[in-house]
């Protein structure tokens, strides 16, 4: 897939928010029907659930646990950061695919190429100047079991980091563990914001052993709160659809008012 001209990649390519819109509504729809919920981590070992960013350049880093990943980031981001813009890198040729994604912050580069991380370090740099962006790194580049320690960033993370001279880089951990329903749990947590101007000199080697161990950290608080299967150590963003099924729900739910009783559909009990 062709890629713009170096001189174009100082900026980050337009936004359509409109374009946006209309794929959001896709996300929204698709999230019902393969989610039970989105979960946002509370507070815990001192840590906000939901960094304050305000007036700051952002890049979010996160571990890499499946293909729906871009998606769970979006809404994440509606959800909580409405104001902001998103970009984040993608397989070039999997944008070749889906043109349009460009203009939704999906920016391709050319993956184990120079040429691609040369791109992706002018592109994260371009975003380091923007206060109304968050730019998503996957930062592991390819698909990782969540409990997989250390989690194996890759070197570009700590390099863009180092690039970028001023803003906040965050951790993100994401799990997507099935409890009591028949659909997945979407699971979040975010880790301390870490500010890049207070690191000094830190060069990217030095970089890349802090973030991948905030990451370790982040991932460490998410999965101890997942294998507890407790809901109400998170914050709902987003509910999916409730639920064993059309026939047996019917079933339970006759059962439920035979009886005089409240039906719910959830196989938990829990109310969303």
């Amino acid at each position: 897939m062709p890629l713009p001209d170096d001189h174009r990649e100082h900026e980050l390519p337009p936004f359509s928010r409109q374009l946006n819109g209309w794929f959001m509504f896709y996300v929204r729809r698709y999230f019902r029907r393969h989610f039970h919920a989105l979960r946002l981590l509370a507070n815990t070992d001192g840590v906000s659930a939901l960094p304050e960013i305000a007036g700051e350049p952002v890049i979010v880093y996160t571990n890499h646990p499946g293909w729906w990943d871009p998606l769970i980031f979006l809404l994440l981001a509606e959800k909580c950061y409405p104001d902001r813009l998103n970009y984040g890198p993608i397989d070039a040729a999997a944008l070749g695919k889906y043109r349009f994604m460009e203009r939704i912050g999906f920016l391709g580069i050319e993956p184990n190429t120079r040429r691609g991380a040369a791109r992706f370090l002018r592109l994260a740099k371009a975003a380091s100047s923007r206060t109304d962006v968050i730019f998503w790194i996957t930062s592991q580049g390819e698909f990782v079991d969540p409990r997989s320690r250390p989690p194996g960033i890759r070197p570009g993370v700590a390099h863009a980091a180092a690039a970028a001279g001023r803003g906040l880089i965050v951790p993100l951990a994401v799990e997507y563990p099935f409890w009591s329903e028949r659909l997945p749990e979407a699971l979040v947590a975010f880790g301390p914001a870490m500010r890049i101007s207070d690191a000094g000199q830190r060069d990217a080697k030095e970089w890349h052993e802090v973030l991948e161990a905030a990451l370790s950290a982040t991932q460490n608080r998410l999965a101890e709160a997942a294998m507890r299967r407790d809901p109400h150590a998170f914050r709902v963003l987003a509910s999916g659809i409730v639920g064993v099924g059309w026939v047996y729900d019917c079933l339970r739910r006759c059962r439920a008012w035979w009886r005089g009783e409240r039906f719910d559909a959830s196989h938990g009990g829990e109310q969303l």
